[in-house]
């Protein structure tokens, strides 16, 4: 396995230390200095490898997105019906790794920060096109045509809504239990789909 850059090692202190920040702060009130504080470094480390406060952020979004992605892989690795495959869609967001408080919350933040910068937004347009296509891929073998974008805008709302109350949360996440719970979700959407 190759060793890590130092640049690497800094870089992840870095963007971990946004996570932690901008929980705690809010990213519209949070400083460089502070998160440099956090990060036991100084204001112009940031500048230097990231350009920026957005820069930062932006780097953070693409390294939760990377974890996203993973736990992704590795879901539809296992998964062997359109129904598995909702259900490693739901998984992925609620993982081990993401699904934690200040994780959400940085993650609701960059939401409601994304139509004000460009960066941001391509990077949450990204995501959400990413999520929509998954979902409706799956979809389209479970319920009828006419129902597919109904039962999309139920799951993603209900994921969103989840990731919303996390962000709010004052006491450690379950995320076995918001996979559970998620499951029954997609069955639900799925059977009520197909009933009329």
């Amino acid at each position: 396995m190759a060793r890590k850059r130092i640049r690497d090692i800094r870089n992840e202190e870095l963007i971990e230390a946004t996570i932690v920040t901008v929980h705690k702060r809010g990213y519209g009130t949070v400083t460089m200095a502070e998160i440099a504080r956090e990060a036991g470094a100084s204001a112009a480390s940031i500048s230097y490898y990231f350009g920026s406060k957005e820069g930062l952020m932006e780097a953070t979004m693409r390294h939760l997105l990377r974890k996203l992605r993973t736990a992704m892989v590795a879901g539809y690795a296992a998964a062997s019906t359109p129904k598995d495959r909702l259900y490693a869609v739901m998984d992925a967001n609620f993982a081990d790794s993401l699904y934690t408080v200040p994780q959400c919350s940085i993650w609701m933040q960059f939401w409601a920060n994304a139509p004000y910068s460009p960066r941001l937004s391509r990077l949450h347009r990204i995501n959400r096109s990413r999520v929509k296509s998954q979902f409706v891929a799956e979809l389209r073998q479970l319920v009828p045509p006419d129902q597919v974008e109904t039962a999309r805008q139920a799951l993603q709302s209900y994921m969103d809504g989840v990731w919303l109350q996390a962000a709010q949360s004052e006491g450690a996440l379950d995320s076995g239990a918001a996979r559970h719970a998620a499951h029954l979700v997609v069955d639900l959407v799925t059977m009520r789909s197909v009933a009329r």
